[in-house]
């Protein structure tokens, strides 16, 4: 198990994986520099302080070792970003993140020579005093300068954090403090930063002051200034020069994929592209405005963008250690199900989309908990009503619209009531959620006591029909809780909140299962073990579900108003 559980954490590492962990080394070093520069609001000797404590554990050598690796790997994937990046068409906010994080290594630069190469080469014992002096007297473009890098610097930070932590459940709860840290803390910097170089502007002019701290062993000699200015102009004009030519391999690159042949992309719904070898299929619908789903923006993620590719799949290009990572976590085996975020095909390739974007959903935008999804555990419920095509035989159309509807409002009153939320209505059936906002213990007993309501409400609903139903109307539910990806999926006006995830499907499997199995609920186990339901007080059953290798454990409920007492026993009990 243990092998596993490695294999599976090595597959799961790619590019953008070993990206964020040197971008979080980073961060907190920003983080540690900021409060530093803080504590000038109190005083000089505070900054003092601070520094002592700073330098003391981002210069012990191990820590080092993982900064400085950081910083330069950090820095290397940042410029492969930009070589390796074909579409910009995702949000604005990405291609910012890549300027702002390219500009970095240039605004830095000054400072890090001035700084610790000067204390490496020539042995200088500059500290917030020989700074502060030299950014505000000597050369007052770099106080503006500093403050610039600083904002940048913050900023692309933050980007990168708020695209890493927006898929978490407790994003959306947490996001108010993270935006006062996230101002708070560079505002307080750079203030502490200002008054510090007030405070060595008025000291500045006590001869006391510089002979104590602007001595040859703290700000050395010009010739060696001299020395370490070329290195910061050397570097600069190596880092732009490397720019300009990850942009030349761009357009080289550009070139050599349209000389050597352009493949044809068709679509499920009949559109058909051409593009240059080397686009992932998830680029090139964007390129081409082909509304495709993806709720992590193309970063393997998630598996919404994922697609089924018609005809022989041995010619595709094997999945990356990341794709295949993914795929296992939902289940896809079927080696032609690929993500189109990963897929780069050589050939001619035909394929269908298994999200479409522009999907039905009864949820409103303005009352929707996540607009850009997060994973969060979710109890699903499928409902389905029995009978619906005998029920249109000798019906106008609008009668058998009329009771579908009535139907369906009785479920959705039910889910509402028990705390639920009506996701999508599919045909005379509906999907409803439990769990956006609660625990996975109450969403499961929310879920159980939703279907037996729906009984309930269904019961009145053939009494008032009674004269026109030749046979009451009937329904099957399944429940089941699991991980899933919540979110608005789709593209511009197309944008459309649902659930995705195995445990979505296997709901709608437990509701297609109540036929053959004469019930009217069935539930899984993981539901009944969540909700806290004895073991004994459902019938067990262990049956193989479509789409899955391994059978399942499940509890059907033939009359779903029992659920009522059973919740009841456990609230009961629980209090």
């Amino acid at each position: 198990m243990a092998s596993i559980s490695q294999k599976q954490l090595i597959r799961s590492i790619g590019v953008r994986q070993i990206r964020l962990a040197c971008g979080l080394v980073l961060f907190a070093y920003l983080i540690s520099h900021f409060l530093n520069h803080a504590l000038g609001n109190i005083s000089m000797d505070a900054l003092a302080a601070g520094v002592w404590y700073h330098t003391a554990f981002w210069q012990f050598f191990p820590v080092a070792i993982v900064f400085y690796t950081a910083a330069l790997v950090h820095a290397g994937l940042g410029i492969w970003a930009l070589y390796e990046r074909r579409q910009f068409r995702w949000r604005a906010i990405e291609p910012l993140q890549l300027v702002l994080g390219l500009s970095v290594p240039a605004l830095i630069i000054s400072h890090l020579t001035g700084v610790r190469l000067g204390h490496t080469l020539f042995g200088y014992e500059k500290l917030y005093p020989q700074v502060l002096y030299a950014y505000w007297i000597v050369r007052p473009y770099k106080m503006w300068l500093m403050f610039g890098v600083l904002t940048i610097a913050w900023t692309h930070g933050c980007i990168g954090l708020y695209f890493w932590l927006r898929m978490k459940a407790f994003y959306k709860s947490a996001s108010p403090f993270l935006l006062s840290v996230a101002v708070l803390v560079p505002t307080l910097a750079m203030l502490g930063l200002y008054q510090g170089g007030r405070s060595v502007v008025a000291d500045s002019a006590r001869a006391e002051w510089r002979a104590d701290n602007l001595s040859q062993r703290q700000v050395g000699i010009p010739a060696e200034q001299d020395v370490l200015d070329s290195i910061a102009d050397y570097f600069l004009i190596f880092y732009f020069g490397l720019l300009g030519f990850v942009l030349l391999a761009r357009c080289a690159r550009a070139l050599n994929e349209r000389r050597g042949g352009m493949i044809s992309l068709s679509y499920g719904h009949g559109r058909t592209i051409r593009v240059p070898k080397g686009l992932s299929v998830l680029e090139a619908s964007l390129r081409y405005n082909i509304p495709h789903a993806s709720v992590c923006g193309g970063r393997a993620r998630c598996s919404t963008c994922r697609i089924r590719v018609i005809g022989d799949c041995t010619s595709l290009p094997e999945p990356s250690k990341r794709e295949a990572f993914v795929l296992s976590r939902v289940g896809a085996e079927d080696p032609s199900i690929r993500l189109a975020c990963q897929l780069r095909p050589t050939a001619d390739l035909s394929f269908f989309q298994l999200f479409m974007p522009h999907t039905t959903s009864a949820s409103a935008h303005a009352s929707n908990p996540t607009r850009i999804g997060q994973e969060r555990y979710l109890v699903s419920m499928f409902v389905d009503m029995r009978g619906s095509t005998r029920l249109a035989e000798n019906r106008l159309p609008f009668d058998t619209v009329f009771i579908v509807n009535r139907f369906l409002g009785a479920v959705s009153q039910a889910v509402i009531e028990c705390g639920g939320r009506p996701n999508q209505f599919i045909g005379d059936g509906e999907l409803a959620l439990f769990g956006l906002a609660t625990s996975p213990q109450t969403a499961c007993r929310q879920a159980l006591k939703a279907a037996a309501r729906i009984a309930a409400n269904v019961d009145e609903l053939n009494q008032f029909l009674s004269h026109d139903l030749r046979e009451p109307i009937r329904f099957g539910i399944g429940i089941h809780g699991g991980e899933v990806i919540i979110g608005d999926i789709g593209y511009r006006d197309h944008m459309v909140f649902t659930a995705l995830g195995d445990a979505v499907n296997v709901a709608a499997r437990l509701q297609e299962m109540t036929k053959t199995l004469a019930c009217e609920v069935i539930l899984s186990e993981e539901v009944r073990i969540t909700a806290g339901l004895p073991p004994d007080g459902l019938p067990r059953q262990e049956v193989a579900i479509r789409g899955r290798a391994e059978p399942m454990i499940l509890r059907s409920v033939g009359d779903a108003k029992a659920l009522t007492a059973l919740v009841d026993d456990v609230d009961v009990a629980a209090a």
